[in-house]
């Protein structure tokens, strides 16, 4: 990589608590450094810009001839997997702290940006710039809120760090991308993760209010292949709720807008990708995109089992049906909304189709949302092959 320029504009610039993106800023830190000269180019809502980053990153973008990469982006190949050792405390297994873990102790990247959580909130984001290995475990389990990851990058470059690993989600990794020759790097790594509806702090707690039995005692949460969010207490217990009865008329307005406007759920632009939706219950989905990605994955190759992904089902009646359920924010009664959980689960959609349904399920509604609230950023912010996917399925005129 080139050495990055002086930032002289851009360091003159302090930032603000001005936001050009306004509403729909996904608050991924790049406003919070001087980086913020770049913003109008690098941020996803102002500029979408995924296929031209994608041949930056992968040396080409999707093909769009290939359904298969409508939906999961460019890949060298794709894997469920699960560690053979899990790590305490992890929200799976613990792979992406594993591979940061590796990657710092050999040597290979001097620095990893990653989440922590703050002293008296579990689910308050932290970024920071881990040099231990006690750092990066420290930022183990998913923190579902808006997350400043970038607000960090003035601190890589007064490091003097030269190879770095982020871990982020699509419209943080975008604005990295958009900004990363100007970081004066040598080596950068990028362990993307799956990412959707995030809220902010406020948000998430209206979300464990009208859905948990405990809201103070969750450690984390998912929502899970098996149609069902799970939530882990204090305690060690599971609590699970049928995504069929969630208070979906008072959680419409809960999701940030930057998220009701993504069109990037499985994270494009990272070399390596470590989710769960295109696995089997229990199992990650690994998404190599890239030679980096595989020499991410390659460090960590003895202490996981895989094996090869799968897909089942038909997932097209239920994303239709989906549509106007979500649109009039239909809440089903527990019984009915437990049975259609087991209904589904049995006969429904799974690994790979299974994540069709949930990127489906999104970029329908996310579509609506983009067309009714910004009508003037639909055709240039939606990628195509977003429009793809909506395409297939009757959306409401209005």
């Amino acid at each position: 990589m080139t050495a990055a320029p002086s930032h002289k504009k851009a360091k003159a610039l302090k930032p603000t608590s001005r936001r050009p993106a306004k509403e729909l800023c996904s608050e991924c830190g790049l406003c919070d450094t001087y980086y913020i000269h770049y913003v109008k180019d690098a941020c996803a809502f102002l500029n979408q810009q995924i296929a031209e980053l994608e041949v930056q990153t992968h040396d080409r973008s999707r093909d769009l001839a290939n359904p298969d990469e409508w939906y999961f982006g460019v890949s060298q190949d794709m894997v469920a997997a699960r560690k053979t050792e899990p790590v305490p405390g992890a929200q799976w297994t613990g792979i992406v702290s594993t591979i940061a873990i590796e990657m710092l102790t050999r040597g290979i990247v001097e620095g990893v940006v990653c989440v922590q959580n703050s002293e008296d909130d579990r689910f308050q984001p932290q970024p920071v710039l881990a040099r231990t290995p006690e750092e990066i475990l420290a930022a183990k389990v998913n923190k579902p809120t808006l997350s400043p990851n970038l607000s960090v990058l003035e601190q890589i470059e007064q490091s003097g760090m030269k190879r770095l690993l982020v871990i982020g989600v699509g419209c943080q990794i975008q604005a990295l991308r958009a900004v990363e020759k100007q970081l004066g790097l040598e080596k950068l790594y990028v362990l993307g993760t799956p990412c959707v509806d995030n809220v902010t702090r406020a948000g998430l707690q209206k979300f464990l209010d009208t859905t948990s039995r405990s809201p103070s005692t969750v450690v984390h949460y998912e929502f899970m292949q098996d149609f069902r969010v799970h939530f882990k207490h204090e305690d060690g217990s599971t609590e699970t709720v049928p995504f069929f009865g969630l208070k979906t008329n008072q959680l419409k307005d809960v999701f940030a807008p930057s998220c009701m406007s993504c069109f990037d759920y499985v994270n494009s632009l990272a070399d390596l990708v470590v989710g769960y939706m295109g696995a089997p219950f229990g199992w990650q989905w690994i998404v190599v995109r890239n030679d980096r990605g595989q020499e991410m994955l390659d460090l960590v190759q003895d202490q996981i089992e895989t094996q090869p992904v799968m897909s089942q089902g038909d997932r097209h009646d239920a994303v239709q049906n989906s549509i106007p359920a979500y649109d009039k924010g239909v809440t089903l009664p527990m019984w009915a909304a437990k049975l259609m959980g087991i209904v589904i689960e049995k006969v429904g959609p799974k690994g790979l189709e299974y994540a069709r349904f949930s990127i489906d399920s999104h970029f329908t509604r996310n579509y609506l949302y983009v067309k009714r609230n910004y009508p003037e950023k639909l055709d240039e912010h939606v990628p195509e092959y977003a429009k793809r996917i909506v395409q297939q399925y009757k959306l409401p005129n209005k």
